[in-house]
């Protein structure tokens, strides 16, 4: 099954062996108690189960990427498009040269601080990091490397920004300013869904009788071209729509079909975020006076108008489309009032009747035991 010859050419010592294929193997080296370690380790990690192909992991990183790359069809492609452009602006950069199996988790390790001294934001750095193991994962699931390299490195941690939301009066002044555009910043505004989901808003999901849109699709500018795809977590849901908005959307739904869109550009398009905001958001955030917002600032705006309204954090969640109510308060947790006290009045009340009842004694060895 192996063995080890000496080459009659060179001199040199050929460590054989075959594969759990089968297939005949072999490596040269220059001393023959090296390659009766090697053959010795080799053994007994195929006798564990263990083999690794030492030609395996000659592969590049820059090579195999390729090959993952390839097996994204499937993620949403706005998703597969930002892993393709992490992989080519910096995995093939720093890797692409570099074999599979020359990959150290202290080199990952050094890889990450370069990042972050290079003024990366922490989130930027997980996602590469979160990249680069994603494709040395397959790597070892392949039989390429031994251990995945990335897993363990510590990251910087990302810290979330406190989230920018309109006053009403604020809101007011957006909307007055943003003129034909008003009825599209006041849907953002006021039910929390998401610009790409109100690009692919259709007539058929506008329900007037009960108030409600339902969101099933959304659009993303991917390389210059919209992409149509279901929403961030694959799920559909109903978003109640205020009263005083209804309507404006019944005049805006008027003689269209059922499968039109809601709102369309002014040559009779998609709405595309990049030309809406030139056209209609910044200069109605400069005539308002209002700097630094983002559409997606209207998303925590209605966040902050619906939990000011009372709504509870599981409303807020499905209305907003979040996977759980966790990601809801990590997000708005400063917004939620701090119930800590009432509940602690409530509990009060009880504390009486139980003292009455002799159920609450006291703690021995303190004064009321020594009394």
């Amino acid at each position: 099954m192996a063995s080890i010859t000496k080459d009659p050419r060179d001199g040199r010592w050929l460590a054989r062996w075959r594969d759990p294929q089968h297939r005949q193997r072999k490596k040269s080296f220059g001393r023959k108690v090296d390659a009766e370690r090697f053959l010795a380790a080799l053994l007994a990690e195929m006798n564990r189960g263990n083999y690794l192909d030492p030609a395996a992991g000659k592969v590049t990183v820059g090579e195999f990427s390729k090959v993952w790359v390839v097996g994204l069809s499937h993620l949403k492609e706005s998703t597969a498009e930002r892993y393709r452009g992490i992989v080519r602006n910096h995995v093939v950069p720093k890797w692409g040269s570099t074999r599979l199996s020359s990959v150290a988790p202290s080199d990952v390790a050094a890889w990450i601080g370069e990042l972050t001294q290079g003024g990366a934001s922490p989130s930027t750095v997980r996602q590469v990091h979160r990249v680069f193991s994603l494709i040395m994962d397959l790597a070892l699931r392949d039989g390429r490397i031994g251990r995945n390299p990335a897993v363990g490195v510590r990251l910087p941690r990302a810290v979330r920004g406190e989230p920018r939301f309109l006053s009403p009066p604020e809101l007011t002044a957006l909307v007055r300013a943003s003129g034909p555009g008003a009825l599209a910043i006041c849907v953002l505004a006021f039910t929390g869904i998401r610009f790409g989901e109100l690009t692919a808003l259709r007539v058929v999901r506008v329900d007037l009788a009960r108030r409600r849109l339902h969101i099933a699709e959304s659009a993303s500018e991917i390389g210059g071209r919209l992409v149509w795809s279901t929403t961030k977590n694959h799920q559909t849901r109903s978003v109640p729509v205020p009263p005083g908005l209804i309507p404006m959307l019944e005049e805006a739904v008027a003689g269209k079909e059922p499968g039109d869109l809601v709102f369309m550009s002014p040559h009779g398009g998609p709405l595309r975020l990049g030309n809406w905001r030139t056209r209609v958001f910044d200069p109605a955030c400069a005539a308002a006076g209002i700097v630094g917002l983002t559409p997606h600032d209207l998303r925590h705006t209605a966040a902050s108008l619906a939990i000011a309204a009372g709504a509870n954090v599981k409303a807020v969640q499905r209305m907003l489309g979040h996977s759980s109510a966790a990601m809801t308060l990590d997000v708005y947790a400063g917004l939620f009032g701090d119930d800590l006290d009432s509940v602690a009045a409530l509990l009060d009340a009880h504390v009486p009747q139980m003292r009455h009842s002799g159920e609450i004694t006291a703690v021995p060895g303190g004064r009321n035991d020594a009394a």
